[in-house]
């Protein structure tokens, strides 16, 4: 694995406990760690986001390697 898919995955990781949080417990870990819409959370969301975003190619390269491996 590369090691922007490792920091992608943890990410993506990360929003998904946050979000987990905030459905079950209405509590937010990014914002009660970093602060309310601070310029950090808001880094912390974004970077989340992209995350997410690149993510998405995981599903392709995913296919890919199934195809290459059943030849």
């Amino acid at each position: 694995m590369k090691s922007l898919d490792i920091i992608t995955l943890v990410l993506i990781i990360i929003g998904a406990i946050n979000w987990g949080l905030i459905g079950f417990f209405q509590f937010d870990l990014v914002a009660a760690i970093f602060g309310t819409m601070s310029t950090f959370t808001r880094i912390i969301y974004a970077l989340v986001g992209i995350a997410g975003l690149y993510g998405i190619s995981f599903f392709g390269r995913d296919r890919d390697h199934t195809v290459e491996r059943e030849r």
